[in-house]
């Protein structure tokens, strides 16, 4: 079976710093698609995040590139394998210069938070209950 993939390019104000900032979040970069433009950070077998200078971004869009720290231009939320990965990942992005959002989700059989990545992109992490998934 196909198994399709998602590719979320984000613009970014210094691809080096995107680079070591997801790294140190535990994720690799695809060295093939990456360079001084670009940083391809994958973030698991079907997820990949492009990070790509502003020049660069403009390449694909005739449209105003956001500044996403006074704008929201899209709410990436990621599933975590449970609460404690939760909150491991958003304590690597604080580690590492994000910013943690205060907004706490705990519905008991859901459990969220989320940071802000050094460009103001925020990203949400959330782990689900199965049994509450199945039922």
């Amino acid at each position: 079976m196909y198994q399709q993939m998602i590719f979320v390019n984000l613009a970014t104000a210094d691809v080096a710093a995107s680079r070591k900032f997801f790294t140190e979040l535990g994720y690799t970069i695809n060295p093939q698609f990456s360079d001084d433009n670009c940083s391809c950070v994958v973030i698991s077998d079907t997820i990949i995040a492009m990070f790509l200078s502003k020049q660069r971004y403009a390449d694909f869009t005739k449209k105003e590139i956001a500044d996403s720290t006074k704008t929201s231009e899209v709410l990436i939320c990621l599933s975590a394998e449970s609460r404690e990965k939760v909150d491991e990942l958003i304590g690597k992005a604080v580690a590492a210069g994000g910013t943690a959002n205060d907004d706490v989700q705990d519905q008991g059989f859901m459990y969220g938070r989320s940071f802000d990545d050094l460009d103001g992109h925020s990203w949400e992490v959330v782990w689900m209950d199965p049994a509450a998934v199945q039922g």
